[in-house]
């Protein structure tokens, strides 16, 4: 589990065909490696990946194939800049939502636009997932914990501050870039016990989940 608030940005160092699979390495940049042991979970652009082996101040991680094909990972080219957060642990402060590391879909930034300060970006995500993104609700953008500001069907919006837009990659993008997304947990599983209960549930109790589904809040599927 991960709090989605970045620690620092790294780099894909190396990128090697494994045995089927992929071996990325990992430079971390000004991440604090210290505590970090082999079998420990980092995420990387909110993709939660296993170091396998430590190398001073990168990492290696095993990657599927799946996962190459699933996320933004497989996108990237070597230098490319990371997210990077280490695992959350039981004194961690909580400064973001909880977040799993597991990559719900990927959207696309359609649009870039000055807001006083801030800088407000317009994504559109893949369909499928559109329905747990909801106003003031919490969404995970390449492992960055944010508030959702408006949406429009399967679009959209959130404010970056300076400081979010300087320590993460958002200082990066441009319109067409591909990111990860991960959806807030609490909305999946409500999902998954709606769905579950729905046919033995009393009428009362089934005539909610059909108006939820029919207003797009579960996916039917």
């Amino acid at each position: 589990m991960f709090t989605g608030i970045i620690q620092a940005l790294g780099k894909i160092e190396r990128n090697e065909p494994s045995d089927g699979d992929i071996s990325l390495t990992i430079a971390c940049g000004d991440l604090d490696m210290t505590q970090v042991q082999i079998g420990d979970s980092i995420a990387v652009n909110g993709t939660c990946l296993t170091a396998v082996e430590l190398r001073g101040q990168s990492f290696v991680a095993d990657v599927s194939i799946e996962t190459m094909e699933k996320t933004s990972l497989g996108q990237l080219a070597l230098g490319s800049p990371v997210n990077l957060e280490t695992a959350l642990t039981l004194n961690t402060a909580l400064g973001g939502h909880l977040v799993s590391g597991h990559v719900d879909g990927l959207a696309t930034l359609v649009e870039m636009q000055a807001d006083a300060r801030s800088i407000r970006y317009r994504f559109e995500v893949e369909p499928g997932i559109q329905h747990y993104i909801a106003v003031k609700g919490s969404v995970t953008v390449d492992g960055t914990s944010l508030t959702v500001n408006n949406v429009e069907g399967n679009r959209f919006d959130v404010n970056i501050v300076p400081h979010t837009r300087q320590k993460t990659v958002f200082q990066y993008y441009q319109v067409g870039s591909r990111v990860n997304i991960e959806v807030d947990i609490i909305a999946r599983y409500l999902e998954r016990l709606l769905r579950g209960r729905a046919g033995n549930a009393p009428l009362e109790d089934r005539q909610l989940v059909e108006t939820l589904i029919k207003s797009g809040f579960i996916n039917h599927e």
